[in-house]
């Protein structure tokens, strides 16, 4: 599944500090989208490559996050600002399918960090936790939201800036993020109750609401990757 099949019309959000302005006036409500992440999340809750009806909507998306900003500036002495990034990784060959999801974002204010995906390394976690490292040396922050199941490489990052008194969210599918679900310091906010961000309802399957009839339950890999992965990922 691809998030490069979204539409102009299907992306809107604000941008970050406005120009000439000191970067230190401006504290930021953040947004960082794990789009390599959330898009494997999807095809597994969909079982394939999802239709219009079931691609994100960013433009919903970014009106919550405007929505949020505004509460979390609500007396605050310092200019409060909404900031989105989306993360991707660019497979060989997919330049020309990704460009036109990648110029909509940025048209209507998303940045977009875009990295070559040469292999199993090429993932965008540990640039992902830099820019949000970078934000919070900056003018500070005033809200974190994450936008993953990754709690291998966001769990502690995000609980610490809990614990230094930044909100922090983490938005995604429910089936996928229990360690964010279960947390006593993070809010947990799945994507499907974002108003707006699915045309459609998902076809949510999960072990504790199986219909009588049984459900199928899809990989969230084909099995030929085993040919590729890193040893040590085996099920007992």
């Amino acid at each position: 599944m691809s998030v490069s099949d979204a539409t102009h019309d299907e992306v809107e959000v604000a941008g970050g500090a406005k120009g000439g302005e000191p970067a230190a006036a401006v504290r930021r409500v953040l947004l960082v989208w794990d789009a390599p992440n959330l898009d494997m999340g999807l095809g597994a809750i969909l079982g394939g490559r999802p239709t219009a009806a079931y691609r994100p909507r960013f433009d919903a998306l970014g009106r919550w996050l405007l929505s949020r900003t505004a509460e979390l500036s609500a007396g605050s002495p310092q200019r409060v600002e909404p900031e989105a990034t989306v993360f991707t990784n660019i497979a060989p060959g997919t330049a020309d399918v990704v460009r036109p999801w990648v110029e909509a974002l940025r048209n209507v204010g998303y940045a977009v960090f875009a990295k070559p995906k040469i292999d199993e390394d090429s993932d965008v976690d540990a640039d992902m936790l830099g820019h949000i490292e970078q934000r919070n040396r900056g003018g500070g922050l005033a809200g974190i939201i994450v936008a993953s199941a990754d709690g291998q490489a966001f769990r502690e990052p995000l609980e610490r800036l809990a614990a230094a008194g930044v909100p922090a969210q983490v938005l995604g599918f429910r089936e996928h993020a229990s360690w964010a679900v279960t947390s006593d310091t993070l809010e947990f906010i799945d994507l499907e109750d974002i108003p707006g961000v699915f045309r459609e309802p998902l076809p949510r399957v999960s072990l504790d609401s199986l219909p009588d009839e049984g459900a199928w339950l899809q990989p969230f890999r084909p099995l030929p990757a085993l040919l590729t992965s890193r040893p040590a990922q085996g099920v007992a």
